[in-house]
């Protein structure tokens, strides 16, 4: 009804005039009003309402109804669409008017500062939660099998199964620490540098998504105290958030050396069916690493196995 009664109100009356008044007047682009005011996606009620007229003198000044407007509303519809003055103005006005400057952050709407603050937010949290998401990541999970027992001079296997968590796809370090007169006889995948001592291997394993499974073997000294615990230590390092991290590898880490073979899970004396299988299961994945399976096979064919200092593993028939 309002836009009913302005339009009515206008019947009968001669062309536009251009709005009077002794404050300075400037020269508006009106097409270039328009395109602003609907790439911004703003409503002429909406830009009337922050200029302070009605939306019949917005559609005016957009169709150039009339060529030149108060300075002080120009300022306004320019802070309303967003813009410098300059940028709705006629090009020669520009040219002509050499104090017009770019409008100052005070002169900005409401609006606008709220666009920006809330971007400005929106940002920060994401940094926030992509920071602690590379900081807090689960790191790969690293679990050691050896065996409970081994024979002086025997060669036993150790293996390490690192399970990658699920997204988590970067490479690691696996660091292993031989107790001393352990000796590494040889790995799968090959070892990527081992201290001067031979107490420390590592391995540089590439990214990926699978699990992996690091086996090696060592060599039990010759002559060792019988009956003598030893440990083994390692540790996994992932790269994570511009920073390493360090996990210790968990699972066993015991062996008691002594007159029992590696297989003989229950140091009884004898490799018996339910030590056999996992005993093959373990030395097919290993092959080649030096296992001897032929007296493992031997053991278990037989009534059990006596270890002596001088002869090794005996078979007991």
């Amino acid at each position: 009804m309002g836009e009913l009664k302005e339009r009515t109100s206008d019947m009968g009356q001669g062309p536009e005039k251009p709005e009077k008044g002794t404050a300075p007047s400037v020269a508006i682009d009106g097409a270039r009003i328009r395109s602003v005011r609907e790439t911004k996606k703003l409503t002429q009620l909406y830009v009337a309402s922050v200029v302070g007229v009605t939306t019949d003198t917005i559609s005016r000044w957009e169709n150039n109804r009339y060529p030149s407007i108060k300075r002080d509303n120009a300022e306004k519809l320019a802070s309303a669409l967003e813009v410098d003055l300059r940028d709705i103005l006629r090009q020669e006005e520009v040219r002509e008017i050499p104090d017009l400057v770019p409008a100052t952050p005070s002169a900005r709407t409401p609006r606008l500062i709220l666009r920006g603050g809330l971007a400005l937010l929106a940002l920060l949290l994401v940094a926030i939660f992509v920071y602690k998401l590379r900081n807090n990541a689960p790191a790969p999970t690293a679990v050691r099998w050896v065996p409970k027992f081994a024979a002086p001079g025997e060669i036993i296997p150790v293996q390490v199964k690192v399970t990658r968590q699920p997204g988590e796809t970067s490479g690691f370090i696996l660091k292993e620490k031989l107790p001393g007169g352990l000796q590494l006889v040889s790995s799968l995948p090959a070892s990527s540098a081992t201290e001067p001592s031979g107490t420390g291997i590592k391995w540089l394993i590439p990214g990926g998504s699978a699990s992996v499974t690091v086996s090696y073997t060592v060599r039990i000294p010759a002559s060792p105290a019988l009956e003598k615990e030893v440990k083994l230590d390692g540790e996994i390092v992932v790269r994570a958030g511009g920073a390493n991290r360090t996990e210790a590898v968990a699972g066993n880490n015991s062996i008691r050396i002594g007159a029992h073979h590696w297989a003989d899970a229950n140091g009884d004396g004898r490799i018996d069916d339910d030590e056999i299988m996992p005993a093959y299961y373990i030395y097919e994945e290993m092959k080649g690493l030096g296992l001897d399976w032929k007296s493992i096979e031997a053991i278990w064919s037989g009534k059990g196995y006596r270890w002596e200092s001088k002869s090794g593993f005996t078979v007991l028939k």
